[in-house]
C-alpha cells in the first residue's frame, strides 16, 4: 500500500503508528471496466483510493441523460462527499471506466481513527482544503479562463496517455465540452502538431 502511503504524504506526513492503524481498516477491490462502485441512491461508506485503473462520477436525470459530474485516476481519492458526511442516499454512481483497484477506507472508522491520531485529522483537513477548495476553484477558473482546446491540452499534460485509455465522450464531459466539440479539437490539433500548452 505504499501508493497510498505517498498520497497521504502529499497532504501531510502522517505518523508511523497513524499509518499501521489505518492500514487495518483499508480493504481492497477489484472491480471490472463497467462495474459500479456506488449506485445512486445508496448510501456512501467509503473513500475510494485508487491504486490502478480510472472511476467516473456520474448521474442521471428524469429523461434518461446522463451527466458525468468528475473522473478520477491512478492516486486520487473519489467519494461521494455529501453522501458520506449526511449520511443519506447519493445523487450519483461511481463507475469503473477501466479494471480498477481501490483501495477502500471506511469513512465511520476514519473518523473515529481521527480521535486517536491528530496527524489523521490534520491530513483529511488538509485534503480537503486542496481537493475539494483550492482544486475546484480551479477547475472552475479554467472553464471561464481557458478555452476549450486549452483546457483539453492541459488535460492531457496532466494525464498523459489518457486519451487511449478513456471514452473520448467521457473526457468531453469532463472538461465540460461536447463530444463534437472535442473532435473538432483533436483533428485541430492533429494537423497542427507542434502546439503546446
Amino acid at each position: 500500500m505504499i501508493d497510498l502511503k505517498l498520497a497521504i504524504d502529499k497532504y501531510y506526513r502522517i505518523s508511523d503508528s497513524a499509518w499501521q492503524a489505518l492500514q487495518e481498516i483499508v480493504k481492497i477491490q477489484e472491480v471490472s471496466k463497467g462495474e459500479l462502485v456506488l449506485r445512486a441512491g445508496n448510501t456512501a461508506r467509503n473513500i475510494h483510493f485508487i491504486n490502478k485503473g480510472s472511476l467516473r462520477t456520474f448521474y442521471i436525470d428524469k429523461n434518461g441523460n446522463t451527466y458525468n459530474k468528475n473522473l478520477f485516476l491512478e492516486g486520487k481519492f473519489a467519494a461521494a462527499k455529501v453522501s458520506l458526511l449526511t449520511k443519506s442516499a447519493s445523487y450519483f454512481s461511481i463507475e469503473a471506466l477501466e479494471d480498477t483497484i481501490l483501495y477502500n477506507i471506511n469513512f465511520e472508522q476514519y473518523k473515529a481513527l481521527q480521535d486517536e491520531y491528530a496527524d489523521l485529522q490534520k491530513f483529511y483537513i488538509a485534503y480537503i482544503e486542496q481537493s475539494w477548495i483550492i482544486y475546484r476553484e480551479q477547475i472552475e477558473i479554467a472553464i471561464v479562463m481557458l478555452d476549450a482546446k486549452d483546457r483539453y491540452l492541459k488535460f492531457l499534460n496532466e494525464h498523459p496517455g489518457i486519451e487511449e485509455r478513456i471514452a473520448q465522450h467521457h473526457i468531453a464531459a469532463h472538461l465540460g465540452i461536447t463530444p463534437t466539440q472535442l473532435s473538432r479539437i483533436r483533428k485541430s490539433i492533429k494537423n497542427n502538431p507542434n502546439q503546446h500548452m
